[in-house]
């Protein structure tokens, strides 16, 4: 609005900018700067996006318009940078499962528990899994986390630090207020530059995520810069329309150099990403199942000499290798994010920390023709020491499992590798000792396509044992007893026995009559077996010392591949793993009294009923399986309550945060009008009822002078908001400050009838978003905090003085 004015025969223009016009401005200018940052980290992110492939741009696009909207809340109802995190961290946690683990979300959009923990658990350890994955890398696990936080954080963070209050209002009077380029407007210069500097970092942060064959980097850089260097200085008002062309030919010159002059300064050196230089973790998975090579050991290594032992305690097992997984074809390690499983080995230091308790011995073990990565172990370790030439080398690559006690060296085994243990052996508990122990519960992964002949079997077998340890050992002794053994080796004319121990194999051995095979097989069927029944059961491959076994004239024992043998371990509350060897003797071999035998059955544990004449078809209920463990409900019933108050926290906790903020901030002004109201002075409650009026007004952006009298700030308000009685307001408020004696009651309460016209005409102005903003903004609870806390400092210093 423009007045025109005469004064002395002249005619002065003055240009009148309403509180709506001030505001629709400001509306404006941070859209823009929220535009162009954004856009900016957006392209920033872009360069990651070939370590990924085409599916990182839904997060990439929804982190980047998230983060826009969280800036335009934050600045929108002035909130603090404390709440633009907590609304962030809600943001992250409410679509983070949509855009960046759907296969982990609710019905692929709402938040689980699952999903909540994977996002959580990615802010962590996604950085460093995708750097030790070959891309593309996909949507693998939670790996997606990476371009959704950057692109969310970065444009919330390049926002707050560009929208400033102080910068969106006076942007344009820096100069003014900074005279020489000091004060409020060398900061907003500040604040802008690191606003820009932002998608910068993020844009060298996403070229040492990505590849070095990434093609998007250039041209992102000098689209950054085409973007960032006229919006910084339309920011700092030193742009002009000449400098257009100026820029352009700094553009094409930056192209250019990156484009032909790197290549020829540079050489051939590839980019640099931390992909090539860090290391990726030892995965066991991508070694053969150990217990696939049990009858290579048999049939190619029988005679071998593979290492020898000293200090080996009597009847004690060396262990090569545990496994706990089964995919229907071989039993193999677990993957390695399995807390408790078998797949997780790490680095250790001198000591390694144990909870077992038994009997401590030093183990001396030196390899000959013992080769693969799998290390011989006994009991559980306790520290290695290794011995020769390349013994700092191997302790550098030497790697543990705590949960199971195997080890392994990533780069193989050699002739003449040397090492002494310090372990602890554990004793073997007997039945008596376990007695009705329950079984521990390990976070084992489920065995897949497991045959029927295993349920079926494995319930005839346990259906009279009454605790865990009973069934563990009626599947022992069953097998043991009525099974045949045969390694299958035709050179050796042994009774025929296929090699393996996948499903096929597992169901060929329970079904077939006569029940024959070796270690590899009865472990198999005897660990399926236990899971089934509830029993945590893991395969171990390992040696075992019989009767033939050489020994050196210092009392060493030299193993072959003769002495390779396969058990099961069953976990038990308070006693660990229990060993259990479901394997028949050697001896006990087919052969032409193979029927006799039969009709002769030999005493077992657990007497199995007798077999029916037509077969029986495998139960449909578990009636007819023994609970192993009597305290643990079945999953299929009742109600999970942790999981649904987990799922409600998850849910309402970020909703919280976002409703929360708003809440306080309503109550916060609604008991300071009351206390003004019911202040037990009335000249406090009528001056209360001016202050009423000055706060309602600087929320709604029309700030009046503190210099100015009453009436001066009135007058101010009347144009602004004409149906506001604010004239008669500032007059009351005098007259009951200056005039003689108390003000009256009924005035003190005309007063108040009085402002609460003005305030429902200040809060009526303007668009509905600038009444919303008015209610929500803090401008007069800050400002008032202010005042107080100057009164404070003033009066302690006149108490000084």
């Amino acid at each position: 609005m423009i007045d025109e004015h005469t004064s002395g025969g002249g005619r002065r223009r003055i240009r009148t900018v309403t509180s709506n016009q001030r505001s629709g401005g400001a509306l404006r200018r941070r859209l823009f700067d929220v535009g162009v940052l954004t856009l900016a980290v957006a392209l920033a992110v872009v360069a990651v996006v070939p370590a990924y492939g085409p599916v990182a741009a839904v997060p990439l696009v929804a982190g980047a318009l998230l983060g826009a909207a969280v800036v335009l809340v934050t600045r929108a109802w002035s909130w603090s940078p404390l709440v633009a995190t907590a609304l962030t961290i809600a943001v992250y946690l409410l679509v983070g499962p949509a855009v960046a683990v759907p296969d982990l979300a609710a019905a692929r959009v709402l938040p689980s528990v699952d999903a909540l923990v994977a996002l959580l658990q990615g802010v962590v350890t996604a950085w460093k899994e995708m750097l030790t994955l070959e891309p593309p890398l996909g949507a693998v696990d939670n790996l997606l986390v990476v371009p959704f936080v950057m692109a969310l954080g970065g444009t919330v963070a390049a926002g707050m630090l560009g929208t400033d209050r102080e910068a969106a209002a006076g942007a344009r009077a820096w100069h003014a207020q900074s005279g020489a380029g000091n004060g409020p407007g060398r900061r907003i210069q500040l604040r802008t530059f690191a606003a820009a500097a932002v998608p910068a970092v993020l844009l060298v942060a996403a070229i040492l995520l990505g590849t070095v064959e990434a093609p998007l980097a250039t041209v992102v850089g000098v689209a950054m810069a085409v973007l960032l260097l006229p919006w910084l200085a339309w920011r700092w008002r030193t742009w002009h329309p000449r400098r257009v062309v100026t820029l352009a030919l700094m553009a094409a010159v930056a192209a250019s150099s990156g484009v032909f002059a790197a290549p020829v300064l540079g050489g051939d050196e590839p980019r640099t990403v931390l992909r090539h230089d860090i290391v990726p973790p030892f995965d066991p998975r991508d070694q053969p199942s150990p217990l696939a090579a049990f009858r290579k050991f048999i049939k190619d290594e029988k005679d071998t000499e593979l290492f020898t032992v000293h200090g080996l305690p009597e009847n004690t097992p060396v262990r090569l290798a545990t496994m706990d997984a089964f995919d229907g074809v071989v039993w193999n390690v677990a993957d390695s994010g399995t807390a408790e499983g078998s797949g997780a080995f790490r680095r250790v230091g001198e000591r390694i920390p144990t909870t077992v308790s038994g009997t401590r011995a030093e183990i001396e073990i030196e390899i000959q023709g013992l080769d693969g990565i799998w290390l011989p172990t006994v009991g559980q370790a306790t520290g290695v020491d290794f011995a020769g030439r390349e013994s700092r080398a191997q302790e550098a690559a030497f790697r543990f499992n705590d949960a199971t006690g195997a080890a392994v060296l990533p780069e193989g085994l050699s002739a003449g590798d040397r090492y002494v243990l310090d372990a602890v052996v554990p004793p073997v508990p007997d039945d008596a000792a376990l007695g009705s122990a329950q079984v521990g519960r390990i976070d084992l992964p489920d065995p897949l396509r497991v045959p029927d002949a295993v349920g079926t079997k494995a319930a005839d077998i346990a259906s009279s044992a009454t605790t865990p340890a009973l069934v563990a050992r009626a599947l022992e002794a069953t097998l043991a007893q009525t099974g045949w053994f045969s390694h299958g080796i035709a050179e050796s004319n042994d009774y025929p026995s296929l090699s393996g121990h996948g499903a096929w194999r597992i169901n060929e051995l329970l079904t077939a009559t006569p029940m024959v095979g070796d270690s590899e097989q009865y472990a198999s069927a005897m660990a399926l077996m236990a899971r089934h029944l509830g029993l945590p059961s893991r395969v171990v491959l390992g040696f075992v010392a019989g009767e033939d076994t050489p020994t050196t004239g210092d009392g060493g024992r030299v193993f072959r591949g003769d002495d390779i043998q396969a058990w099961v371990e069953v976990a038990y509350v308070g006693y660990g793993w229990v060993p259990y060897f479901p394997t028949p003797p050697e001896t006990k071999t087919p052969s032409e009294e193979m029927t006799e035998e039969e009709s002769q059955p030999q005493p077992q544990v657990v007497q199995p009923p007798p077999a029916p004449e037509d077969p029986v078809e495998p139960p449909d209920a578990d009636t007819e399986d023994p609970d192993v463990d009597a305290d643990e409900e079945d999953p299929e019933t009742g109600v999970d309550y942790l999981r649904v108050v987990l799922l409600t926290a998850a849910v309402a906790i970020p909703i919280l945060l976002l409703v929360l903020p708003p809440l306080l901030i309503l109550a916060a002004k609604a008991r300071r009008r009351r206390r003004r109201r019911a202040a037990p002075s009335p000249l406090a409650r009528a001056t209360g009822a001016w202050d009423e009026v000055v706060d309602v007004a600087r929320d709604h952006e029309h700030e009046l002078s503190p210099l100015a009298t009453r009436r001066e700030n009135a007058r101010a308000l009347a144009a602004a908001y004409p149906a506001a009685p604010a004239l008669a307001i500032a007059d009351r408020a005098d007259a009951a400050v200056f005039a003689p004696g108390l003000p009256d009651e009924a005035d003190v309460e005309a007063l108040w009838t009085e402002v609460d016209v003005a305030v429902g005409a200040i809060r009526h102005g303007g668009s509905r978003w600038a009444r919303l903003r008015g209610r929500l903004s803090v401008a007069s609870l800050r400002e008032r905090r202010a005042e107080r806390k100057g009164g404070r400092k003033g009066r302690r210093r006149g108490g000084r003085r």
